[in-house]
């Protein structure tokens, strides 16, 4: 019953620009993204970071694993801190956009294709920090694009420019010129 309590407020509520962070360049490049549009959609942007125990567990809530020696609830004070701090990354961009926080246990895409709805828009970095990093096109990104309900947004990272003494050379050059 709360499942479907749940489901139907998601789908009730005003639309929403949702992002995926994890830390990665490509995650702060998405959330950037999303604060923009969520100011021009005069939206609110909700900030989602996905986490996960690394263990195959038999599923139900997770409750305190002290038979390994530490407390799962540290893991999500964790997750919430890495959240935080992709905020703190980009505060100068927060302004006059309604920011909503949460974290959420379970896989990335997962969460993110749950957490949406139809008049949602879901914005994820085209790269996270998957083991295979000379795709165009990470495994998070893919399965939100092939499997939401709503629009999907893959902003990609900016590339590496140039080395700082190259940028220094060409900035001394550019003013010689004019």
């Amino acid at each position: 019953m709360t499942e479907n309590r749940n489901e139907k407020e998601k789908w009730n509520r005003a639309p929403a620009v949702v992002v995926g962070v994890d830390g990665s360049a490509g995650a702060k490049e998405a959330l950037r993204w999303a604060l923009r549009e969520g100011r021009l959609r005069n939206s609110p942007v909700r900030v989602v970071h996905a986490w996960t125990f690394g263990y195959t567990y038999w599923g139900g809530e997770l409750e305190p694993y002290t038979s390994l020696g530490f407390d799962l609830s540290d893991l999500q004070r964790a997750a919430e801190d890495l959240l935080e701090r992709a905020l703190v990354d980009v505060e100068d961009e927060t302004e006059g956009v309604e920011i909503e926080r949460q974290v959420a246990q379970g896989p990335a895409a997962e969460v993110l294709v749950e957490l949406v709805a139809p008049s949602d828009l879901l914005v994820v970095g085209s790269r996270g920090h998957g083991g295979f990093a000379g795709l165009l096109l990470g495994s998070v990104s893919q399965q939100c694009v092939h499997h939401a309900p709503c629009p999907v947004v893959v902003v990609h990272a900016a590339k590496p420019t140039a080395g700082v003494q190259d940028s220094a050379a060409a900035r001394t050059r550019s003013r010689a010129v004019a």
